[in-house]
């Protein structure tokens, strides 16, 4: 007998059918009539921080109309590009988005359906159609509607929608009957349920999505939203004190500097607006949308759509991960591992016979005890006639082979025991103790025997992944508590467990218990996140902080969980909270960096302006910049200059890095901290030297 086996070839990743240059100059160009779009004070008024530079510059603009100067029309000029630049920064990133629309669009395509009415089809339009009908799709159609199959079984196309281009199967009934509009049947005939109402799609929800459209701030976003704009009022409270300072200063001491301390005794309006400007978190606020909508990409990318940017940050905040073991933690096909012979029978005579009574069991247990006794113990080419297969059954729990006078049986334990005692043999002593340990390590026994006589027992082991147990040393060290959930008995499940890594495991886990679970670990105050497939994963998922449903799955999954995989893979939970964490971690930097670079542009812009009002200020001039005017046009300069710089940092994310909570405080404090610091000081440094090279400017 010989086996042979197809090829698929390999799907192509997700991220790069839709990874591009982060500052790709084509997406650049299309993404600044956004950007200028985005200019209208009924957009902007979303982001307080930007929204009172765009006042400034409106401000500084009619001063500079007023009283032009070279000084007053840069420092305006630089001003509106502040606006733009951080405008730019969101464009660009939902511009990421529309492209991956664009290819959904593409999918999307305009089709018609027949409709089933008892026996009778109608040829209607696919936007016709309605939550409820019935639909037929033969094979080269291109399904009308999101569904589910309620009868029959095909191979679909769904290429336009994971970027997969092998084929899957959908068939009636279980957890794969769940079908998507725009997908193309490639072979045999299904009828279609429709699940979904006009404009409701699988695709039209991917495209609103992705696109940003309809995307909501998540709590953090709100949260930090106040925050900046706290932070903004106080330092706006803080320069309108300035003028009547100043004022007051001048008038005592009867002197001031002409383009900065007017012969009035007030500062310029130019150089208040300047300096709230540059002292505001301009830099994270420019950067906080994109960094959402960025993170929401980073999950596109990687074929799962996000519902919500809530569950997206919620994944990043997780503390609980509940993993099936069968297809997540292991492989899910069981595999012959061992021969282990009773007393007085050779291990090659059971190799010999395990392999003869599997050479016809299709099943992936078949296989493997195939291919295991052939590379642990060289059983190849086997010449086999006159046999008459004996197929597994649920009735009589075992499979095998009759070769003329030799009967040759492999199945549970009570059943080929049984089978042996009727033919009349009897049980070695030593076989009970084989099948105990055997179970004991997690591993399922499965007995051979010979007519009358016991041979031993096949080692079935359902294999643990390769690397998950780094993978979960890595989720221990971010602080997530991982639980295997299984229908397993508790014995073999704490093999498993033990063998992959895991906190903690679920055995002989039902729907109800999920659920429990979820809420027990929920009420400790911890978010929980799971991943299912099944109508009966729903109520969990729907319980789940981050629940992750396999786009194989049924439509009630994929409407319960918040995020759905388009590539059904359970693993990529994983990978979703990392992704989260990344979210988080960005955003946290950014802010540091923000707020650091805030405190270094003090240094720069207050001695330059009050140096001379206030000649002890002076001292704080460590920077040694070359004038008042060029001091402030340096750091008005470098505000909007450093947007531009961190757009690529917001887009792409911080490197995420297994870490504690302290760990990661630590980094980020030490990097993005010291970072924002240092980094005025220097940029601001070079600019004043360029621009006091300039006449007529400084």
């Amino acid at each position: 007998m010989t086996a042979t086996t197809t090829e698929r070839p390999p799907a192509q990743p997700a991220r790069s059918r839709t990874s591009k240059n982060l500052l790709d100059p084509a997406q650049l160009a299309a993404s600044v009539p956004d950007a200028l779009r985005k200019l209208d004070p009924r957009t902007l008024w979303r982001n307080p921080v930007m929204l009172i530079v765009e006042i400034g510059s409106a401000f500084t603009t009619v001063l500079a109309v007023a009283d032009p100067s070279v000084f007053a029309w840069v420092i305006t000029g630089w001003l509106w590009l502040t606006v733009i630049f951080a405008n730019l920064a969101e464009a660009v990133a939902e511009g990421r988005g529309k492209a991956q629309a664009d290819t959904l669009r593409r999918a999307k395509q305009d089709t018609t359906a027949r409709r089933l009415t008892g026996d009778t089809e109608t040829v209607v339009a696919a936007t016709e159609l309605r939550l409820g009908d019935v639909v037929v799709v033969d094979a080269g159609e291109v399904i009308p509607g999101d569904g589910e199959v309620v009868e029959g079984i095909a191979s679909v196309d769904e290429s336009a929608i994971t970027g997969e281009s092998a084929p899957v199967i959908r068939e009636s009934g279980g957890d794969r009957s769940a079908v998507t509009g725009g997908t193309r049947v490639l072979s045999d005939r299904i009828v279609v349920r429709i699940t979904q109402r006009p404009g409701e799609s699988f695709v039209d929800r991917m495209i609103s999505l992705v696109e940003g459209a309809n995307r909501q701030k998540t709590p953090n976003e709100i949260a930090l939203n106040i925050l900046l704009a706290s932070l903004t009022v106080i330092f706006l409270m803080a320069v309108a004190t300035l003028q009547p300072m100043a004022v007051f200063a001048v008038g005592e001491q009867g002197f001031g500097i002409d383009g900065v301390v007017i012969d009035s005794g007030g500062v310029t309006g130019i150089v208040l607006v300047s300096l709230l400007v540059c002292l505001i978190p301009t830099t994270i606020g420019a950067l906080l949308s994109a960094i959402g909508i960025a993170g929401m990409d980073r999950l596109v990318q990687r074929n799962v759509l996000a519902m919500s940017g809530r569950a997206v940050e919620a994944a990043g905040d997780v503390n609980t991960l509940l993993l099936d073991k069968t297809g997540t933690i292991t492989l899910g096909n069981r595999q012959a591992s061992e021969f282990v012979p009773v007393h007085g029978v050779g291990v090659a005579e059971l190799a010999d016979a395990a392999q003869l009574s599997s050479l016809a069991d299709e099943t992936p247990e078949g296989r493997s005890i195939v291919v295991h006794a052939k590379q642990a113990h060289g059983l190849r080419e086997r010449d086999v006639h006159d046999a008459t297969w004996i197929e597994f059954t649920a009735q009589t729990r075992m499979s095998g082979v009759d070769i003329g006078e030799r009967q040759l049986r492999k199945g549970a334990t009570a059943q080929v025991t049984e089978w042996v005692r009727t033919n009349g043999g009897r049980v070695p002593a030593d076989l009970a103790g084989i099948v105990e340990e055997v179970s004991t390590s997690g591993g399922t026994p499965l007995v051979v025997a010979e007519s009358t006589r016991i041979l031993g027992v096949i080692h079935l082991k359902d294999v643990v992944k390769p690397g998950m147990r780094e993978r979960f040393d890595e989720m221990r060290r971010m602080g997530i508590r991982t639980v295997m959930i299984t229908g397993d008995n508790p014995r073999t499940a704490e093999a498993i467990a033990k063998e992959a890594g895991v906190d903690d495991f679920l055995a002989e886990a039902t729907p109800e218990d999920k659920l429990a679970l979820i809420r027990k670990e929920q009420e400790g105050g911890k978010l929980v996140a799971m991943t299912g497939d099944g109508t009966n994963d729903a109520p969990a998922l729907a319980q789940a902080d981050v629940g992750v449903a396999m786009n194989t799955g049924t439509s009630a999954a994929k409407e319960a969980g918040n995020m759905v995989d388009l590539d059904s893979d359970p693993t990529k939970l994983i990978e979703i909270v990392e992704i989260g964490k990344q979210l988080l971690i960005t955003r946290g930097a950014l802010t540091t960096f923000s707020i650091a670079n805030d405190i270094a542009k003090y240094f720069a812009i207050i001695p330059a302006i009050f140096a001379a009002v206030y000649p002890g200020l002076d001292t704080l001039n460590i920077m040694r910049l070359d004038s008042p005017t060029s001091a402030i046009l340096s750091a008005v300069i470098f505000n909007a200059v450093v947007i531009v710089g961190l757009i690529p940092l917001a887009l792409r994310g911080v490197r995420y890095r297994p870490s504690d909570a302290a760990g990661l405080l630590r980094r980020n404090l030490l990097v993005y901290g010291l970072g924002g610091i240092v980094t005025p000081f220097v940029g601001i440094k070079i600019i004043d030297l360029l621009i006091s090279a300039i006449p007529g400017i400084s």
